[in-house]
């Protein structure tokens, strides 16, 4: 523990080391809750080491937020015909593009600090003590990462401090208000809506596609179901993280309520599934996989998208959350573009100064086209308000 005035700092390597109802008085009331960060206690992450951080001003709590150390890839978010050639570049030297950092947040999701109202100098005992990480670690930078623009105000002294902030990747989310799935249709564009439908038609006369909802996997579905996020994180260009076949097991058990196991076979093969996690009101569609001989062939992405919304719309859920990736799809799927925001400084000044010169380049818009869509529907939001 260190002090800041009357603050005290805890960090930890165990959320269990935290009393519960202290985190929950500070941290967000999100579903990456504190049994989800037991969840990932409980899971062996490769090139992952995960820290929490409670701050406290005479024993009442002030401050939380979690972070991990990990070698983080500066090409985070190039895409497209670069991302190509670096991969190519990083195949004989696989560490040429990554910096050893401390990072605020998840290696998934978005990053949450928690900060009471009555207490500023908590923010400021966070930074201090990511500092110290970065330093008994031997890291080379300190990150807060995929933060939303409502931490700005929270998050702009950094850049008095040497920090740069660069857009990341954005998430995509889509208000619920629709009676059904024909009513959600209504939204889309005519060729959008057609080509959907027609594909759906398509498979739905040829094979029939059963959906099971399940809290937890028994052992041979835990198994059938790693087999299938290995072919999705294989073929995936985003991502820092690959998830270990524990946390597929972690997570319904420290989450019994919130955790959802979506299964699609066909003729009693698994060929698709989805972690989402619920409180009733939101949804996120967490984690997916595919069997890749199969999946266009069945249109599977489209299929478990209709059976997920399907899904949300029965059980009254208001928000639906899908994360990064497959931007293109989900631009025609109406969903909305979620601006995230790191805050980057290299603790070597002359590498933070050039860093600061070239971040204008890192925008993901500079890669991929179907940024500019996000750029203009700002832009557009903007003007109307």
């Amino acid at each position: 523990m260190s002090c800041k005035s009357n603050l005290i700092t805890k960090i930890t390597n165990k959320i269990s080391d935290i009393p519960e109802n202290d985190w929950k008085k500070v941290f967000p009331d999100v579903l990456e809750n504190y049994n989800y960060f037991k969840a990932l206690d409980e899971s062996s992450f490769e090139g992952f080491s995960f820290f929490y951080i409670m701050i406290y001003d005479n024993n009442i709590p002030v401050g939380a937020t979690a972070c991990f150390l990990m070698d983080f890839p500066l090409d985070i978010t190039v895409t497209g015909v670069l991302k190509f050639f670096l991969n190519i570049v990083k195949k004989p030297f696989p560490n040429i593009l990554n910096c050893r950092s401390i990072m605020c947040g998840l290696p998934m999701g978005q990053g949450r600090i928690g900060i009471t109202a009555n207490n500023k100098d908590a923010f400021d005992s966070i930074v201090n003590a990511l500092n110290k990480l970065a330093k008994v670690n031997k890291a080379s930078a300190v990150i807060f990462k995929d933060f939303i623009e409502s931490y700005d105000g929270m998050l702009k002294p950094l850049l008095d401090r040497g920090y740069i902030k660069l857009e990341s990747l954005p998430s995509t989310d889509m208000e619920i208000n629709f009676s059904n799935f024909e009513d959600y249709l209504k939204i889309l564009s005519k060729s959008s809506k057609d080509n959907l439908r027609r594909n759906l038609k398509k498979v739905d006369e040829k094979v029939k596609i059963d959906l099971i909802v399940k809290n937890h996997l028994d052992t041979d579905e835990l198994r059938d179901v790693y087999e299938l996020y290995l072919q999705t994180y294989k073929k995936q260009d985003l991502g820092l993280e690959k998830l270990p076949k524990e946390f597929f097991s972690a997570v319904p058990r420290n989450m019994p309520q919130e955790s959802k196991f979506f299964l699609w076979k066909v003729r009693g093969k698994l060929v698709s599934f989805a972690l989402c996690l619920t409180d009733g009101s939101y949804f996120i569609d967490y984690y997916l996989g595919f069997d890749y001989s199969l999946a266009h062939e069945y249109f599977l992405y489209f299929v478990r998208f209709r059976d997920l919304m399907a899904w949300c719309i029965e059980h009254g859920i208001k928000k639906y959350e899908m994360g990064v990736t497959t931007y293109e799809p989900k631009r025609r799927l109406k969903f909305n573009f979620i601006r995230l925001y790191f805050y980057i400084k290299h603790r070597n000044k002359l590498i933070n100064y050039f860093a600061g010169l070239i971040s204008h380049f890192l925008k993901p818009s500079n890669f991929d086209p179907i940024f500019e869509h996000m750029d203009n529907t700002v832009a557009l939001q903007d003007k109307k308000n």
